[in-house]
């Protein structure tokens, strides 16, 4: 049950969704002939980018007469602009179509962290191009600043685990890492009062998050006194249901499904939307039996932690100082080539020697021809793109559902806000809470609420409160049609009644953003597309190319860190065995 209770603060929907970017508007001379357009919500993520102008760190004119420099390799001595242009500017001597080792297409955190991974492991031995659609790196992640306010338009905030830490302090963040006061609560609207969750094992005792019958029946089905599990795939709602009942599945994880999916849990699936949860189970018997043997095997598998890392303590999140900004654009620029802006990809095809992507580029149309392409772009978007060269992969994408989403950023004075009953005060000092989570069944339309200035007190002036509302979803379908200043007065309309005095004036609005295609939805069915979309691919013989949208990766952004990670390994594997097999074919020719 504790572990259940940590997974649920863990895994709270105000971690970050980090999201990958791309932009497909197109008319495909060898895969597609009708002109589509993606929408805006490019990235797919419960936190939506509200875009700004990004002064970009270098321009690509610029970049042809001078390297970006690697911070890697800055303590060891500069690249050589000779090595680093030749490293991603090798043509083929009688074509326009320039030839590549791997081809990343987006710049978000996905694409740039395999990018970048691939950079460090393999130098100029592996050469990588990464292209954006959009004129700045990072996708979803967006700092916004208007005066003494910063905010941010896509992820807040990161769960600290080691494999984004590792990276950030590897691109030179290592002392930007900011971390929330561990001992900020998270709440749950309640019966007409926001409830603590719990952070230690008194709270999960002594707190009033659960009725002492609920405690007794989730205590009970976490040690394995509970229903046998079924034969078919469990959703959300009847996984937990099931393992620890009805109240807890109500006061927990459902604010927890409708927070980082903005989905409904009696359609989410239990092993793709909370598959570390789901694996503990069959791991051990019981949750808390499967915990235990969770535990042993992290233990067995651990390996010394990098010395540079912050210490974690407690469930708390990260940013960077100057916002979460700050991690794409360092990762950009430790590339051996900053990536190509406004490239925009027109279609993708089979070629004997890789996979040829078709641009649209401020410099005309261009071709790049790669021997592995990672393509981070939203489901839909890269069904578009595969419609009619893998016509299987593209059915099994479409499949994939987004639902819209509002991110509603407002700023209250400090005496706006009333005393809680829980005694943890009202939100606005460092410490004084995470957020809170509105169950669909209690009457408020608001999915979350997160404390930003709370976390991160640079973000607002001293006697301000700054909260970041997110409102929508797959159980909300029509307030997409609303308009800003509705969006807004409902959200407001919403805090009067969980937060502020009454009668407390409206806020100052300083953004309301909304994606008609948000997140992508783990339901029922979920990984089973997932495979479908990967043997489509292979039936079509596109081999080398791999999907990395936050559909494949999970929606957090420390999850898709990891996920660009992996990807980097597994494609530098792969282009290692093309090199190979063409030098064998050259050899025996």
């Amino acid at each position: 049950f504790s572990r259940a209770v940590v997974f649920s603060q863990r895994y709270c929907p105000f971690t970050a969704m980090a999201n990958l970017t791309l932009s497909v508007p197109v008319r495909t001379p060898c895969s597609t002939s009708r002109s589509v357009r993606s929408s805006p919500m490019r990235a797919v993520s419960f936190h939506p980018v509200a875009p700004h102008p990004v002064t970009k760190p270098f321009q690509l004119k610029a970049l042809s007469s001078r390297p970006a420099l690697n911070p890697l390799v800055r303590s060891r001595g500069k690249l050589s602009a000779k090595v680093v242009r030749r490293s991603v500017q090798v043509r083929a001597a009688a074509s326009d179509v320039e030839k590549v080792d791997v081809v990343v297409v987006g710049a978000g955190a996905t694409g740039l962290t395999m990018a970048f991974t691939v950079a460090k492991k393999m130098g100029t031995k592996t050469s990588v191009v990464v292209t954006e659609a959009r004129d700045y790196v990072g996708g979803n992640i967006t700092t916004n600043t208007k005066g003494p306010y910063t905010w941010e338009g896509g992820p807040n905030s990161f769960q600290p685990g080691d494999p984004i830490l590792e990276v950030a302090c590897d691109v030179g963040l290592q002392d930007d890492i900011l971390l929330a006061d561990p001992g900020s609560y998270r709440f749950v609207w309640w019966e007409g009062a926001l409830r603590a969750l719990p952070a230690t094992p008194k709270d999960a005792v002594f707190g009033d998050f659960l009725t002492f019958p609920g405690k007794i029946r989730a205590g009970l089905g976490a040690i394995g006194i509970r229903p046998s599990p079924p034969e078919h795939e469990e959703s959300v709602k009847e996984f937990v249901s099931r393992n620890l009942g009805v109240e807890a599945f109500q006061r927990l994880i459902e604010p927890f499904c409708s927070g980082v999916y903005a989905g409904d849990p009696a359609k989410l699936s239990a092993p793709a939307a909370v598959g570390k949860v789901h694996r503990l189970e069959g791991l051990g018997g019981s949750l808390v039996q499967g915990a235990i043997a969770a535990g042993k095997e992290a233990k067995a598998n651990a390996k010394p932690r990098d010395p540079r890392l912050p210490e974690i303590k407690g469930q708390t999140v990260g940013s960077f100082r100057g916002g979460l900004k700050k991690f794409p654009e360092a990762l950009a620029n430790a590339l051996p080539a900053y990536p190509r802006l406004n490239w925009k990809l027109l279609s993708m095809c089979k070629s004997p020697d890789g996979t040829l992507l078709e641009y649209e580029t401020p410099e005309g149309k261009k071709s790049l021809l790669a021997k592995a392409v990672l393509l981070t772009a939203p489901a839909y978007v890269a069904s578009d793109v595969l419609k009619k060269v893998a016509p299987e992969a593209s059915a099994s994408l479409a499949k994939f559902t987004y639902p819209p989403v509002c991110a509603v950023t407002v700023v209250y004075p400090q005496g706006s806000f009333r005393d809680q009953k829980h005694g943890k005060g009202p939100p606005g000092p460092p410490g004084a809470g995470f957020g809170q989570l509105h169950p669909r069944t209690q009457g408020v339309r608001t999915l979350g609420t997160i404390y930003s200035s709370s976390l991160f007190p640079e973000r607002a002036p001293a006697g301000e409160v700054m909260l970041l509302h997110y409102i929508g979803g797959a159980q909300d379908l029509t307030l997409i049609d609303m308009t800003d200043d509705e969006i807004a007065a409902q959200t407001h309309k919403d805090c009067l009644l969980t937060l502020l005095k009454p009668g407390a004036a409206a806020p100052t609005v300083l953004a309301v953003k909304r994606w008609p295609k948000a997140i992508p939805q783990f339901n029922v069915g979920h990984l089973d597309l997932q495979k479908e979309a990967r043997e489509g691919l292979r039936k079509a013989g596109m081999e080398g190319v791999f999907l990395g949208g936050n559909y494949m990766t999970g929606v957090a952004l420390g999850r898709v860190v990891e996920y660009g990670r992996d990807a980097a390994a597994e494609i530098c594997e792969f282009v290692e065995k093309k090199k190979v097999n063409a030098e064998k074919e050259k050899q025996n020719a």
